[in-house]
């Protein structure tokens, strides 16, 4: 009677527990993907700087486009709290939160479009542009640094 008493009470600290542990590995995530986005934009930076071939950013920028086409479902319901700076606008305004993620993938295809044809005159604007763009989903969606 004791062991199933026993294996009860783990099931349902189990049951429990395993939300929460989802829900850090999902913010944890995240922020690393993010953490990557920014090392690559970074990288890309220094190539506008130096006036080089935006060709070989070509594969970092797919990287990213790769990263942000997937970006809405990595904020499930229920991962807005914990070590996060996401605001509970990406919830109460899913619709909006969506579309500025359909503009980052847009603007960040018309980038890799530029990088591809190795336009160095045009690389630049592109690249302020997609800042700018990531910088407009920050304003609503991501609370400030702790």
């Amino acid at each position: 009677m004791k062991f199933l008493q026993s294996t009860v009470i783990l099931a349902s600290l189990t049951a429990m527990t395993a939300p929460a542990l989802a829900q850090n590995d999902v913010i944890t995530a995240r922020r690393e993907g993010l953490k990557g986005v920014a090392r690559q934009m970074e990288g890309i930076k220094a190539v506008v700087d130096q006036r080089g071939d935006p060709r070989g950013s070509a594969a970092a920028i797919a990287d990213m486009i790769g990263f942000f086409e997937g970006f809405a479902a990595r904020f499930p319901t229920g991962s807005g709290s914990g070590d996060t700076r996401a605001l509970p606008s990406i919830w109460t305004d899913r619709a909006g939160f969506e579309t500025a993620n359909a503009n980052m993938v847009t603007q960040l295809r018309a980038f890799q479009a530029v990088a591809d044809a190795g336009d160095q005159a045009a690389f630049p604007a592109a690249f302020q542009q997609t800042g700018a763009t990531c910088g407009a989903c920050h304003r609503p969606y991501r609370g400030p640094a702790r």
